[in-house]
């Protein structure tokens, strides 16, 4: 497998931790996005939408990080990261959907490129926008944390699953924009619990060939 992907993308980070958390081996092709390599007629040919990640196993071309780590999940069901239980797959996919679908979505790169672009945001205003979110989410990501009385250290049960992949890359978002994390001490906790774990560490954005 090769994964074309980008250091710092959230999206990215998710998906090399899920590869991780399987045990899979891949190649790691660096796509820039600091010098549009994604916009590039190379990258475009594997995925049009010229978004990262892309993850190309023999003939197929796999794009969209939600479609991937569900069919990673399928393909390689062992380590499970889904519960077995009907009602805790969709709490855990309801955690990660918070993440993937209402903070991250608004945060990434080609949303701040275009409040830069079209409407003046400087670095404030830009870390003020991507707080608002992340503080949103989080608020509920810690209150659904703090209702499940099942959980033993990660965002559900005693390991992890889905929604951390998810939730993790948000965490080093978050830092980025100078976002405290102190109001959230169960999602603090959950990022010191994924912080000791290998697969969590060898995804991480700093890990990779192409951090600077």
């Amino acid at each position: 497998m090769k994964l074309h992907n980008f250091f710092r993308s959230g999206t990215s980070h998710r998906l090399r931790i899920v590869l991780n958390l399987k045990g899979l081996s891949y190649d790691y092709v660096a796509v820039d996005l600091r010098k549009n390599e994604h916009q590039g007629n190379a990258f475009k040919a594997l995925n049009p939408q010229g978004l990262v990640p892309a993850l190309v196993d023999g003939d197929h071309v796999l794009t969209q990080s939600v479609a991937i780590i569900e069919w990673l999940e399928e393909r390689y069901p062992t380590p499970a990261l889904l519960p077995t239980d009907m009602n805790d797959r969709a709490h855990v996919r309801a955690l990660a959907a918070v993440v993937g679908c209402d903070i991250h979505p608004v945060n990434n790169k080609r949303i701040l490129d275009t409040l830069r672009a079209s409407f003046g945001a400087d670095e404030a205003a830009i870390n003020h926008w991507c707080g608002t979110w992340i503080r949103d989410g989080f608020d509920a990501y810690e209150a659904l944390l703090a209702a499940d009385t099942r959980r033993a250290g990660f965002s559900f049960g005693s390991a992890p699953t889905l929604a951390d992949a998810y939730l993790i890359p948000q965490i080093e978002s978050a830092r980025r924009f100078k976002v405290d994390l102190g109001r959230w001490p169960l999602i603090s906790e959950v990022d010191a619990r994924c912080a000791a774990l290998d697969a969590f560490q060898r995804a991480a954005p700093k890990a990779q060939p192409d951090a600077s």
